[in-house]
């Protein structure tokens, strides 16, 4: 396989995935998918993943590593966002995001961190007492203030 592609190493290593169309309002000057709207997209699906591994709505993006994008996608595409929790800290998740266009098999980007951080109602970091992944809904935050 080449660079480009995803293995099935990687398929194993993501735990959660969305999809998503390409449409007209997703397209830049160049008729390519905008890197912005890609960005708010991961941006989003991390936060919910975020959300269920602490427990908690108040969970914010903390940190982003560097975006390589290595391809890109046109209006129809579908493309695959996949993210996977790599480290539990006291208050935090950190996540390793990769995006596949899935009509041409290409990797799109791939972020090795973004962090997001449990707040309290005040904004003030709190301790999540998590340090494994879930799939179970046990976590999910049932109310909001």
């Amino acid at each position: 396989m080449t660079d480009d592609t995803e293995t099935d190493a990687d398929a194993d290593e993501i735990n959660f995935r969305s999809r998503r169309w390409v449409r007209p309002e997703d397209l830049n000057a160049n008729g390519t998918l905008f890197g912005g709207s890609l960005l708010r997209w991961i941006d989003e699906e991390a936060a919910i993943y975020a959300i269920l591994q602490l427990g908690n709505h108040r969970a914010v993006t903390k940190y982003v590593s560097e975006i390589n994008f290595v391809s890109s996608a046109k209006q129809g595409d579908l493309i695959e966002m996949g993210i996977r929790a790599t480290k539990f800290g006291r208050t935090s998740l950190t996540m390793r995001a990769q995006v596949r266009n899935m009509i041409t098999r290409r990797s799109i980007l791939t972020i090795e961190k973004i962090v997001f951080v449990s707040l309290d109602e005040h904004g003030v970091p709190v301790p999540h007492g998590y340090s494994d992944i879930t799939y179970g809904r046990d976590r999910i935050p049932f109310e909001r203030e």
